[in-house]
């Protein structure tokens, strides 16, 4: 099934039409999860398979690997882990190798006086494990602290080219981005995040999306999933309503080139977008979303803009 939708691109503030050309991606069902256990899926990551990493939003403290057809392969539990609110996961490079990070870093009122990261060690081929969980235990548990008040985020992904976990808030209007350094969150017990910048290019609902969006319109442009590519030079973000794609020129920091204007996407055909990841091969990525049974979406990539 495919699903092809336009992009509005570069659009300014509330408007309806685009100031550059139109392109369009095609959003390629390719998995259903089936599973009742899969209802409120926020996080995505791939696996060589390929297989898909996911987790709920709250719940059981486990990790899901599905198979290509979205049906569940094997499960992982965290020995005393609480899911308070999982919204992301992230391959996290280290000195032996990568490990997986997992945010509980959900905060919907603003309320929490830190979140905190669950960092764990799994093996890229995985045979199926069964009905019952495999419990494991984390590599490493770290405490967030924002340096200015909490903030509610669903967006978490690493940098290989700064050597940083980032967040990008969601309820902030811009978007607030905050880092951390991986060498010391894989060793401290607690930290502070740093602030980086703001993302202002996130394009604001139109009369479109009210139209079709209703009283949820307010937070379509929210960001709910954020992935970095491999070598560090490309960040895609899902909101509830489009796929944006962040270039970095190698000279930029992250904070300096979330300030230029992203390529919008419009779509999945599905309402509730909360996860994203790119391809092993990062010619595509993933996208899923909350709600059962969950569509799992392919985007191949265009072209770099010139």
């Amino acid at each position: 099934m495919l699903a092809a939708l336009a992009v509005l691109a570069a659009c300014g503030p509330g408007g309806d039409a685009p100031d550059e050309p139109r392109s369009r991606v095609d959003f390629e069902l390719v998995a259903t999860v089936g599973s009742p256990e899969l209802r409120e899926i926020s996080g995505l990551e791939t696996i060589g398979g390929p297989l898909f990493l996911v987790h709920n939003d709250e719940g059981q403290p486990d990790l899901f690997v599905l198979d290509a057809s979205g049906s569940i392969h094997a499960r992982f539990r965290l020995a005393g882990a609480n899911n308070r609110d999982w919204e992301d996961i992230g391959w996290v490079d280290h000195p032996e190798g990568h490990v997986l990070a997992i945010g509980d870093i959900g905060d919907n009122m603003a309320r929490r006086a830190s979140v905190r990261l669950y960092f764990v060690e799994l093996a890229e081929s995985l045979a199926p494990s069964g009905a019952a969980p495999v419990i494991i235990e984390p590599r490493h548990v770290l405490d967030l602290r924002y340096p200015d008040g909490p903030r509610d985020s669903e967006a978490l992904a690493y940098d290989p080219s700064s050597g940083m976990i980032l967040l990008l808030s969601k309820r902030d209007k811009p978007p607030r981005l905050y880092g951390v350094d991986a060498g010391r969150a894989l060793a401290a017990p607690e930290l502070e995040l740093e602030f980086l910048g703001v993302a202002p290019n996130f394009r604001p609902p139109t009369r479109e999306d009210i139209r079709n969006f209703g009283k949820d319109a307010a937070w379509v442009s929210q960001p709910t999933g954020m992935d970095i590519n491999a070598d560090g030079t490309l960040a895609a973000v899902i909101t509830y309503r489009s796929l944006y794609l962040f270039s970095r020129d190698p000279q930029q920091t992250w904070a300096e080139a979330f300030q230029d204007m992203p390529r919008e996407f419009l779509g999945p055909a599905s309402r509730d977008e909360e996860a994203i990841a790119f391809s092993d091969t990062m010619d595509a990525v993933f996208i899923t979303t909350e709600g059962h049974p969950a569509p799992i979406y392919r985007a191949e990539l265009p072209p770099p803009r010139n």
